[in-house]
Order: structure tokens, then C-alpha cells, then sequence
């Protein structure tokens, strides 16, 4: 039993299922999870010492790679100025400004701490707003774990969803409606049906927790042509494509504008920060100004912000995100031609920092098409991966990122392992 698995079975007693969020568990490919002890660069090191190039960088934010000399530099002269307040501070101003100027669908910003803060803030603000009680979500798109958006798909069919989450009543999901992603069709029945007591669609344009999947551009401004026509708020979920995809995020990659936006993520720089924000009109219903309460003892952080705007800055360097979109094409492309050369059925797709690996025959458009993936070769090549040192997402159904430190070298390192893998699999 190594140093991981003796961590893991202590952390069972104390933490339910060992851990504090649910995919960390290895429970969709086996095995005990590891445990991290430091990070730098494109690298993370568990608790046995063992190096890995990292590819899920803490679900994202981690875009300028692992403890930025920069960054760092930031969060400790905040740290020496204090670790919270409870009241407001210059670097709040600061942060929701550089959010303005990088996303101009957001007039205004409101911060919180974590994407599902900003996800139920969002839904409650279009509610509010519009006087309305529906909500529109699609199969595969998460948005946080508040009450109204866990639902199960209802198999691709129009209709209203049921709670996929125990303690979750019925009754509060019953204003949900769960379309199939990429199914613009969908949207118009339902708005014909429903569509003046629809308050708001929310999405992940480019969705990340279905694996990396997406948003058509039809099905996008068919989304946006119906909120304008009906009055609903169109809320796009940026949690992980904001400043990822592209620097003003999927909504600057696809040339939509939603009603309001909600960030995280990148905006934190791994701190715990998220916003959310859209036209002056619809944030003007917040309180204190409105009557749409919203708080947090912890929003706006000090050394969070601190984080994030140093983040912020680092992205904005000429280049980035074109030789980020490089490098992150240079590895899905490198994949696919490692698989092919071992005979296994296997394709990739990327879109600027953001990835996704499939065993399938074929890109997924959807959730249906994701959920017919290989999961126990998908185990078979995570572990395989693993073993040389890659550390990939531990479920077939999650998305990858690359960071800036993810050099050529790191890179090739990455696919000669996966040549390796590929042809361990196909013996």
C-alpha cells in the first residue's frame, strides 16, 4: 500500500467518500485518488513524490500554469495587508472593471465565491427580473449544485425534469425544463408551448461537464433570437469557457450576446472567486438597489481578487491565447494519431485552452452521443496514462485544459506516453 492509498482509507473516516468533491474519487475508473502535495509549471507532484503532467489544472483556472512567480507575488502582499474584511475594497472595483472591459456583455458584476453561487444567483436575478417562474437547462450542462438545476435528463424529450439528487423536493425543480443540447428544434416547441412563462435559458456554450462538447452556432442564436422574441433572459455559463476559449470567452468565440454572464474559475486564479453580471438594467434589481436579495460574508475576498486580477493581467499578454489554441490542437491532433496508429476507436476535439477526449468513432453534439463513450477503455487508458506520469480527469465525462507551461516538450511527453498507452491497450 502506497503513501495514496493510506491517505485515502484515513480520509474515508473522516470525509465522506474520501473526499470533498465527487470525480476526485476515482470511482468511475477505479483505484485510489492522489493526493497533491505541491505544483508547478505544467506539474504536480503527489504524496509519493511522483511527478505528472497535469491536464485538469484544477478544473481550469490554473491557465498560466501551476503557482505563478507573478501571481504568487500578488496573493502574498495581500495576504500582508489582511485575509478578509467583511467590507468593500479598491481591488473589488478593480477586478469588476477589468471584467467590463474584457466581457462588454456584463455592464455590471457581482461577485461570490464559487460557480454554484453564481449559477443560483443568475436564475434567481432572471426570475425576479422577468416575474417569471420556468427555466430552460440542457442534458449534460451543470451549473452548480443549487436545488433547481440538479435534474435528470429527460431522455431528449421535452418534458420536465425530475430531481437527480436525493433531498432535492420535486416541487422545486418542477419550473425546470430539461432540452436536448444542440437541439434548436426543441427550443422553439418549448418557447411556442411555455415561452411566456419561460423566465430564462441557461447554458454552457461550449459545454465542460459532459466532457468537452460544442454549443452549435444555429442552436445558439436560435437560443438568442427566442429570448429577445419571448423576453426571457439568456444566461451563459462561462464557469469554464470565461477567458479560456478565447479572451471574452465562448460568447466572444461564437458572437452571441447573453442577457447576463457567469464567470469563475480563471477570474480566481485558483482562489475561490465567481461573478456574475449582464445589462445595467436587469443587475439593478439586486439588492440594496432591488429586491432580488443576494449576499456573501466572503464575496470579493481580498486576497482572492488579488488573485484573480493578476490572473487576468497574465492572460492579456499579446499572443496568449493564439499560442494556447496552438498548443491545445497540437496535443488533441497528437492524441488522435497515437490512437489511430494503435487501431483504437478514439477522437478529440479542442477549442482554445479547453479539451476532450472520446472513444468514439465521432465527435458527441450531445449528451446521448457522450454517453455511449468506451468508459472502460477510457479507465484502461486514464491508468495507463497515469502510470507515466499524465494525470487526465478521472472520468470519461469531464473536459481537459492546458495552461501556458504546457511547452512543446510537455507536450510531445504527453504523446509518446499515449503511443505507449495505445499500444499496451490494443495487446
Amino acid at each position: 500500500m502506497d503513501r495514496n492509498d493510506e491517505l485515502f482509507e484515513r480520509a474515508q473516516i473522516s470525509i465522506p467518500g474520501g473526499v470533498n468533491s465527487p470525480v476526485r474519487a476515482f470511482r468511475s475508473v477505479g483505484g485510489s485518488p492522489r493526493f497533491i502535495e505541491r505544483a508547478k509549471g505544467p506539474y504536480m507532484w503527489d504524496a509519493t513524490g511522483k511527478k505528472f503532467i497535469d491536464y485538469i489544472l484544477s478544473w481550469g483556472p490554473m491557465i498560466l500554469g501551476h503557482n505563478n512567480d507573478e501571481v504568487i507575488a500578488e496573493v502574498e502582499a495581500a495576504t500582508e495587508r489582511g485575509l478578509s474584511f467583511g467590507a468593500a475594497t479598491e481591488a473589488e472595483i478593480r477586478i469588476a472593471e477589468e471584467i467590463r472591459k474584457i466581457v462588454p456583455s456584463m455592464e455590471q458584476v457581482r461577485l461570490v465565491s464559487s460557480g454554484t453561487e453564481a449559477g443560483m444567483s443568475a436564475i434567481r436575478l432572471a426570475r425576479g427580473y422577468t416575474g417569471r417562474n420556468k427555466i430552460i437547462k440542457f442534458e449534460g450542462c451543470y451549473h452548480g449544485h443549487s436545488d433547481s438545476l440538479l435534474v435528470k435528463a429527460g431522455s431528449g424529450m421535452l418534458t420536465f425534469g425530475n430531481p437527480s439528487s436525493a433531498g432535492v423536493p420535486a416541487s422545486v425543480t418542477e419550473h425546470t425544463l430539461v432540452l436536448e443540447y444542440n437541439n434548436p428544434q426543441q427550443l422553439e416547441d418549448a418557447f411556442r408551448q411555455w415561452g411566456s412563462d419561460i423566465a430564462c435559458v441557461i447554458v454552457e456554450a461550449v459545454a465542460g461537464n459532459m466532457n468537452m462538447v460544442r454549443g452549435n452556432p444555429e442552436f445558439l442564436q436560435t437560443m438568442r433570437r427566442l429570448c429577445t422574441e419571448y423576453g426571457a433572459l439568456m444566461i451563459v455559463d462561462e464557469v469554464m469557457t470565461g477567458f479560456r476559449v478565447a479572451l471574452g470567452g465562448a460568447q466572444e468565440h461564437y458572437g452571441i450576446t447573453p442577457d447576463i454572464t457567469m464567470l469563475g474559475k480563471v477570474i480566481g486564479g485558483g482562489m475561490p472567486v465567481a461573478a456574475f453580471g449582464g445589462r445595467r438594467e436587469i443587475m439593478s434589481k439586486i439588492a440594496p438597489l432591488g429586491a432580488v436579495y443576494q449576499a456573501g460574508t466572503l464575496s470579493g475576498n481580498p486576497v482572492a481578487v488579488a488573485c484573480g486580477l493578476a490572473t487576468l493581467k497574465g492572460i492579456q499578454a499579446p499572443g496568449f491565447h493564439d499560442r494556447l489554441s496552438a498548443q491545445t490542437t497540437k496535443l488533441v491532433t497528437g492524441l488522435t494519431a497515437a490512437a489511430r496508429e494503435a487501431g483504437i476507436e478514439f477522437c478529440a476535439d479542442s477549442v482554445g485552452g479547453m479539451f476532450g477526449i472520446y472513444f468514439l468513432p465521432e465527435i458527441p453534439h450531445g449528451f446521448n452521443d457522450v454517453m455511449k463513450a468506451d468508459t472502460e477503455l477510457f479507465a484502461k487508458f486514464f491508468h495507463g496514462m497515469l502510470d507515466r506520469g499524465v494525470y487526465f480527469a478521472p472520468s470519461t465525462f469531464e473536459a481537459g485544459f492546458l495552461s501556458i507551461t504546457h511547452t512543446d516538450e510537455v507536450i510531445d511527453a504527453t504523446i509518446n506516453a499515449a503511443r505507449e498507452t495505445f499500444a499496451e491497450i490494443a495487446r
